[in-house]
């Protein structure tokens, strides 16, 4: 019986990090005139490294992050500076990390790992995609968006870190507000 319960909530902790969802959400700065902006280009790279080797300095995330962002920002009617003066900045960070989750809200719901409903916890490695869009003329950030998820199932597939990082963009940038 210990056997069976462990056998099950191993299976049930490999299936939630296998199906987690992707959290999207933005903060736009009050009162901002999305309008006057026209323009954008690259900021400076994160200093910061990711702190996992697999994303830090690899050539196939930077390239599918940039090219996912440069799409939606042509969708919303933004244009890339062609001289050195655009109107904003755009910067992203990733991040991994070692995260943990207790699978309290599945008890609540009537899903249980073993006979006694006993609360699962699952460990699984967590991104975290930000990005940001500076005003270059006051040098701050007026929206923010970011997506976080279990990366688990990308970071050692390309075709996968592709579409979770074109649809981490892409919902981020539902949440921008369309330029008057």
């Amino acid at each position: 019986m210990r056997l069976l319960r462990w056998t099950t909530l191993t299976l049930a902790t490999i299936a939630v990090t296998g199906c987690a969802t992707m959290t999207v959400s933005s903060h736009i700065q009050n009162g901002i005139d999305l309008g006057r902006y026209r323009t954008y280009d690259w900021g400076p790279a994160d200093a910061l490294p990711t702190g996992d080797p697999r994303l830090d300095k690899d050539a196939f995330f930077q390239d599918q992050m940039q090219g996912a962002v440069e799409r939606q920002m042509a969708a919303k009617g933004f244009a890339r500076a062609e001289d050195d003066h655009p109107d904003l900045l755009i910067h992203y960070h990733a991040n991994v990390t070692q995260r943990i989750d207790i699978a309290a809200a599945d008890r609540e719901r009537g899903y249980c790992y073993d006979d006694e409903c006993q609360t699962g916890v699952i460990e699984y490695e967590g991104g975290t995609l930000v990005l940001d869009l500076v005003d270059v003329a006051t040098n701050k950030v007026i929206w923010r968006g970011w997506a976080q998820q279990s990366v688990e199932r990308v970071l050692n597939n390309k075709d996968r870190m592709r579409q979770d990082i074109n649809e981490a963009v892409r919902r981020m940038f539902e949440r921008l507000p369309q330029p008057l």
